[in-house]
C-alpha cells in the first residue's frame, strides 16, 4: 500500500552555510563596522544575535533571514524571540530553529486530510504523520492539500513508497 511521511525538519548543513555567510557579511559591511554586532551558534542549534542597539540587531536578523532564504532554508523554521538587554549596554536576540512536528501541528494535518475527502488515511507516528492510500494520485493530492494549507511550519515529505 503506497504511503509517505509528512515531517518538519531543516537541513542543518544549509543552516550552517547560511549562518557562516551572514556572519561574514556582517563582519564586512560598512554599516556594521564598530557596532560590536555579531552572530553566535547556540548548543541547541539556535542563533544568538548581539549588538549595541535594537536597530543593529534587527538589521543583523534581516541579513540572517536573507541568507537563509537564499540557501533554501524555509523561513517558517525560524522562531525569533524578543530583544533582551545584555551586559555592557548591549542587546541580544535569540533565534530558535523549529525542528520536529509538534503534536498539535500533527493533529492539524490529520484533520486537514480527513476534511479534504481524499481516500487516504493519516496517522501520527512520533514527530511524523504517515499518510497511506491505495492510489498514488490520492497521495499526491494529499501532498498538495498539505502544502496548500499554509500551516506556518516547514513541511517535507519523506519515505514515499509504492
Amino acid at each position: 500500500m503506497p504511503s509517505f511521511d509528512a515531517v518538519s525538519d531543516l537541513d542543518l548543513m544549509e543552516v550552517e552555510n547560511a549562518f557562516q555567510q551572514a556572519r561574514k557579511e556582517i563582519a564586512q559591511r560598512f554599516d556594521f563596522k564598530g557596532t560590536a554586532t555579531d552572530l553566535e551558534r547556540q548548543q541547541d542549534g539556535g542563533v544568538l544575535i548581539k549588538g549595541n542597539s535594537d536597530g543593529r540587531v534587527d538589521a543583523a536578523y534581516t541579513v540572517l533571514m536573507e541568507k537563509f532564504a537564499r540557501r533554501g532554508v524555509p523561513l517558517e523554521g525560524l522562531d525569533p524571540q524578543t530583544i533582551e538587554p545584555a551586559a555592557g549596554g548591549h542587546v541580544k536576540r535569540l533565534v530558535k530553529l523549529r525542528r520536529g512536528l509538534k503534536q498539535e501541528d500533527a493533529k492539524k494535518i490529520v484533520a486537514l486530510i480527513k476534511v479534504s475527502g481524499l481516500k487516504v488515511q493519516a496517522s501520527i507516528q512520533g514527530e511524523a504523520v504517515r499518510v497511506t492510500g491505495k492510489k498514488r494520485d490520492d497521495l499526491q493530492a494529499a501532498m498538495a492539500a498539505i502544502k496548500g494549507a499554509h500551516l506556518g511550519i516547514p513541511i517535507q515529505f519523506q519515505n514515499f513508497r509504492d
